[in-house]
């Protein structure tokens, strides 16, 4: 009986199985030196999305792959005596709660060390004594993503062994140097999500026309992003029609699309915790008008300056950075007249967040994935054009368009709506 108990616990734990985990962490322990590691899991309300449905924190999850509430990861580099140590908290079985939330591992449990890819699996509530017998004195330094203020510490703190002498300090900017250069399984994944993003952008293609509702064509996107194996969005998916185009992060989608309207896309799928981020605009009649085609123009020549200028290990994504990748595309616009109508930054990393951990003043190195998007957005006229997509940096230091399945060209946007097949969108629905 233990064993089937055992093997259905397995089975309703959603860990990804890969040795990459382990590599983050021991590359992480190599720039500990005499300091601790010490990270808490989301608790079951932090961690609920609008949905209800737990998501981990991204630190917690890029080092553990653990998507459970409440527990706890101990690290430490080896020194001197010391060997390293890696250790998963895990807090107790609640049966009841696990009626409401589904079974749980406890670090009891046989085979929870193999089930999680950690040395040591422990009880949460041997995590004072396993702290304090590790953090060098004295003047020990703890990294952790939590202050003296929060429960946790406060928790830690109110043990009688627990020594005075320790420091706490910030981990998360530790951690996000590492999670700036994506492995393997990271990229994977990011391409995965893009994929889903572009196929949901080809769908909004063959849907767009007006009397269509701005909210139906999210709600047809977002569905191609479980088809293609996504579990949600990666954030709130932006359909801004007419004025609504202007506003950057206008996600109400309550207005219904109109005749000559020209529709701003901003959506992501999320899939395994890893996002993508992809925009288009697009006229609502099949055809820009002249003044929306000139707009649209200088966009995509802004974003492919940007491009052409790149150069890994010396490009950089801040807006006031050295190098920037951002003044070469406001200097594109600003030759138009129009500086003063691109009102946001040009790029931001992309990872296991959509606004993803690093450092937009540092050059852009092999592995990194970030976005590029120019935008233009003048409220008077009602045009709002942005134009975005998700890149990455190869091993030789070239640039790799993930995202450009999705039609961007004036000509390959007009002529995918025009020569669409029937509508994806019931008519029905158009006549309420």
């Amino acid at each position: 009986m233990r064993r089937l108990v055992l093997v259905a616990l397995a089975l309703c734990i959603a860990l990804p199985l890969s040795a990459d985990f382990r590599t983050r962490r021991e590359r992480l322990a190599g720039k500990l030196e005499d300091r601790v590691l010490l990270l808490f899991a989301s608790t079951e309300e932090e961690g609920q999305n609008a949905m209800g449905v737990f998501r981990q924190n991204n630190d917690f999850y890029y080092l553990t792959g653990w998507n459970e509430p409440g527990a706890a990861l101990l690290l430490a580099a080896a020194k001197d005596d010391r060997p390293y140590t890696e250790i998963l908290f895990l807090p107790g079985r609640n049966v009841t709660q696990e009626r409401w939330t589904g079974p749980k591992l406890a670090a009891t449990d046989a085979g929870a060390a193999r089930i999680t890819g950690f040395d040591r699996v422990e009880p949460l509530d041997r995590l004072r004594d396993e702290l304090v017998s590790i953090v060098p004195s004295p003047r020990g330094t703890v990294l952790t993503d939590r202050t003296i203020g929060e429960i946790p510490i406060a928790w830690l703190r109110r043990a009688n062994a627990f020594p005075n002498y320790v420091r706490l300090a910030d981990a998360r900017p530790v951690i996000a140097e590492l999670r700036l250069i994506k492995d393997a399984q990271e990229i994977a994944l990011i391409r995965k999500a893009t994929d889903a993003t572009v196929a949901a952008h080809r769908a909004g293609l063959r849907a767009i026309r007006p009397g269509v509702t701005e909210n139906e064509m999210a709600g047809l996107m977002e569905y191609e992003f479980r088809r293609g194996g996504c579990q949600t969005p990666a954030f709130s998916s932006i359909v801004g029609s007419g004025a609504n185009s202007t506003v950057l992060h206008y996600s109400a989608n309550s207005g219904t699309i109109q005749a000559g309207d020209v529709v701003v896309i901003d959506i992501g799928a999320e899939c395994s915790h890893y996002a993508s981020d992809v925009t288009r605009t697009l006229p609502a009649s099949g055809r820009f008008t002249p003044r929306q085609r000139e707009i649209y123009q200088i966009v995509l020549d802004a974003q492919q300056a940007a491009v052409s200028a790149f150069q890994a290990g010396v490009s950089t994504i801040g807006r006031d950075a050295p190098d920037t990748l951002y003044k070469v595309a406001y200097d594109v616009i600003e030759k138009h007249g129009l500086g003063r109508y691109f009102i946001h930054g040009l790029s931001h990393y992309v990872g296991l967040h959509v606004h993803d951990a690093g450092d937009g003043a540092r050059p852009l190195q092999a592995g990194a994935v970030f976005t590029i998007e120019p935008g233009i957005y003048i409220p008077e006229e009602k045009i709002g054009v942005r134009i975005e997509d998700t890149y990455l940096v190869r091993e030789d230091g070239s640039l790799e368009c993930l995202s450009c399945g999705a039609p961007k060209t004036v000509a390959e946007i007009e002529r995918a709506i025009t020569s669409r097949t029937p509508a994806a969108l019931p008519t029905r629905s158009r006549r309420r």
